[in-house]
């Protein structure tokens, strides 16, 4: 088997129909807790703003729930997206969050600007921001390590050092941005393009104080169950949000599967309700093996990021399992 030692999971704090905030966001803490047991690596928190379907949109509060019921797991954020903070309000919550939980932090960093002008709006972000982030990925890291040039006599506080670790969410051109700051790639999609990706960011990679080699962290929603048509039913909530969003421009909370028909769904829906599950991994224990190894030898990754969100959480949950038992997991790994 060819999967990597490092497995870890990725949680959006997705809503549910039926299920209020509290409930939603304990879950989540509850999940990481559960993954923690199973032999996860990391636990990562994700960033969205006004997307009704999605009540993750403080990951570092979160993360600090997390880090506060768990004791061995990395926790983290997948991620914070620097265009819509400053660089040293970013550094003083990780400082924070290194302070209570020294040596579990870690601080993955995305480019991405509001879903909506509205909310890019209500964020006051401006589009010319997603080209500025090598800057403020420099900036950043210049104020985790006290080493920052653009504000002579200002520290940010509390300076957590090295301890925690940065990780760039890539999606096209940011691969090389992550290559530059010698920093570990978090990728995931189309398959084509996270080939292409990779493939700059190990030729263009420059070792730096953070990490002297590539790391390459493979993102994909993945379902194990005992079916494949199981495994994929899961899934279709998650699919039908997305084919909403595509064509409504909000992301809903997620319906239970059973009530999800794609005969119900106009072309365009269907069509990006297709395309959604066809960047799912989903199958039964030796389907989703056979996918992922394949996933992994194909990249050449150093751990897989796997999310999976799903109105029925006792599946959510027994997929996990499977998956831990599948990859080779086990408490204390």
């Amino acid at each position: 088997m060819m999967l990597p030692t490092k497995v870890s999971v990725l949680d959006r704090a997705h809503a549910r129909e039926g299920v209020d905030a509290s409930t939603t966001l304990n879950d989540t803490v509850r999940l990481a807790r559960e993954a923690e047991r199973l032999g996860y690596h990391r636990f990562w928190l994700a960033e969205h703003h006004g997307v009704p379907g999605i009540l993750g949109s403080a990951p570092t509060v979160l993360a600090a729930a997390v880090a506060s019921v768990t004791s061995a797991i990395r926790v983290g954020t997948g991620g914070v997206m620097l265009p819509g903070h400053r660089p040293m309000v970013v550094a003083e919550q990780f400082g924070v969050l290194d302070a209570l939980f020294p040596g579990r932090i870690d601080m993955g960093l995305g480019r991405s600007l509001g879903f909506t002008p509205a909310v890019r709006s209500a964020l006051g972000q401006r589009e010319e921001e997603v080209d500025q982030f090598p800057q403020r990925l420099a900036e950043l890291l210049g104020w985790l390590t006290a080493t920052q040039t653009a504000y002579p006599g200002v520290t940010s506080y509390p300076v957590p050092g090295r301890r925690v670790a940065p990780f760039v969410l890539a999606l096209d051109q940011a691969a090389g941005i992550a290559s530059a700051a010698g920093l570990p790639l978090v990728i995931g999609g189309n398959r084509a393009k996270v080939l292409a990706a990779v493939d700059t960011y190990r030729r263009t990679f420059r070792p730096s104080s953070w990490r002297q080699e590539p790391y390459v962290v493979l993102a994909a929603a993945v379902a194990v169950a005992d079916t494949r048509r199981a495994a994929e039913r899961m899934l279709h909530a998650e699919a039908w949000s997305i084919a909403r969003s595509r064509t409504s421009g909000s992301f809903p909370p997620l319906m239970p599967s059973e009530r999800i028909d794609p005969a119900k769904m106009t072309g365009r829906q269907r069509d990006f309700f297709e395309q959604a599950l066809q960047g799912f991994i989903t199958g039964t224990d030796d389907e989703v093996e056979h996918r992922l190894t394949e996933a992994v030898t194909d990249t050449g990754a150093d751990e897989l990021l796997v999310t999976t969100n799903t109105h029925d959480l006792d599946e959510r949950a027994d997929s996990f399992r499977r998956l831990a038992r599948l990859t080779g997991l086990g408490p204390g790994r």
